[in-house]
């Protein structure tokens, strides 16, 4: 394992993969910590691939992203990635040859079969693995130990026909994200990362971008309350997590929730009346909206990405990052047998937030 704080540069050319705004984020973290305040005269040396998605809301929010990075000199390409049986493939010829001249490729989500597809294609001799999430985390864990790459939250036990199908490929991408005397592995992350395989690097993602260019912001005397996905995951029952928010709103005086871009319509309407909390869906990730203000001097938050990134985003601004425990009992009869393990470890290894118990399950 080696550790660095960037390193200049950008030749060869590098093609970046993203499908979250989180991820797109990310990316233009790893530009700025690797050319600190040269990003103009970098941007034909970098191209951004959005494979976009088709949740209007992740959509919405990647394109606001696409014009922050556009204001940064970088090319964005956007890709209708699923639009369609025939777009897979559309996409897939079109960015091949991109793809072999390519120096470097940066992706957000190695779990994504569509970046590990792609990567059986590029020549790419450096390879960088920008944060998507706390799914980062189990990523590096998993290449350490030599298993196949499945998201934390995925239920335990056999394959299914379209993992089997696709494990070829699966196995390819795991051996290329592994570091070899031709081909370097970079992990470009801000979470707390311990088990490295040989010959990664890490390099720490401080968020020094999103200080440079937003805030510091107007801080509020209320509470900020950050929306989590682990319903719709179906990590956790709906009844508790809303008897949750309820609890923890009334206990510190929340007035707001920002919503998970994955949260359903209908879990925060009823959300919204049971609490009589104003529900935001933010335009940007959260880190944005944080750092550009208004925000609540306390920010409270399940255990989620936002109780490892907010602290570095708002460093120096006084606001409080808090983050509430998962109750066992609070999680479904489908969540994975390590997911009261995984969200235990998030909260865990969070620097700088305040602890608060779980809420006791209804």
């Amino acid at each position: 394992m080696s550790t660095r704080a960037g390193t200049a540069g950008f030749t060869p050319h590098t093609l970046a993969f993203v499908e979250s705004p989180v991820q797109l984020l990310n990316v233009l973290e790893w530009a700025y910590a690797h050319a600190p305040g040269d990003s103009g005269t970098l941007g034909a040396a970098l191209t951004l691939v959005v494979l976009s998605p088709t949740d209007p809301m992740t959509r919405g929010q990647l394109r606001r992203m696409a014009e922050l990075a556009r204001d940064e000199g970088y090319e964005v390409r956007w890709e209708e990635a699923r639009g369609g049986t025939t777009a897979p493939f559309q996409t897939v010829g079109g960015l091949a040859p991109l793809l072999r001249r390519a120096g470097r490729v940066v992706m957000g989500d190695p779990f994504s079969r569509y970046v590990q597809l792609l990567l059986t294609i590029t020549r790419a001799r450096e390879l960088v693995v920008v944060d998507d999430g706390t799914a980062t985390m189990e990523f590096v864990a998993q290449l350490a130990r030599g298993e196949r790459l499945v998201r934390w939250h995925r239920k335990g036990g056999r394959p299914g026909p379209r993992d089997l199908l696709f494990a070829p490929v699966s196995a390819s991408a795991r051996r290329r994200l592994t570091p070899t005397g031709r081909r370097t592995v970079e992990v470009f992350s801000s979470m707390p990362i311990d088990d490295v395989p040989d010959g990664v690097t890490v390099t720490a993602n401080d968020f020094a971008w999103t200080r440079a260019r937003f805030g510091p912001p107007r801080i509020t005397k209320g509470a900020d309350m950050v929306g989590t996905s682990l319903v719709e995951t179906g990590v956790v029952d709906d009844a508790h997590y809303l008897e949750a928010v309820r609890v923890l709103a009334r206990a510190h005086g929340v007035t707001r929730y920002f919503a998970h871009r994955r949260e359903n319509t209908e879990k925060l309407h009823r959300l919204a009346g049971e609490t009589g909390l104003e529900i935001v869906r933010p335009d940007l990730p959260l880190e944005l909206i944080a750092r550009r203000g208004p925000i609540g001097a306390t920010i409270l938050s399940f255990p989620s990405t936002v109780v490892h990134t907010l602290p570095l985003a708002l460093a120096g601004t006084g606001v409080r990052v808090a983050v509430c425990d998962i109750d066992p009992a609070w999680l479904t009869e489908n969540a994975s047998p390590r997911a009261q393990g995984f969200l235990s470890g998030v909260t865990g290894t969070a620097r700088d937030v305040h602890r608060l118990a779980a809420v006791t399950a209804v």
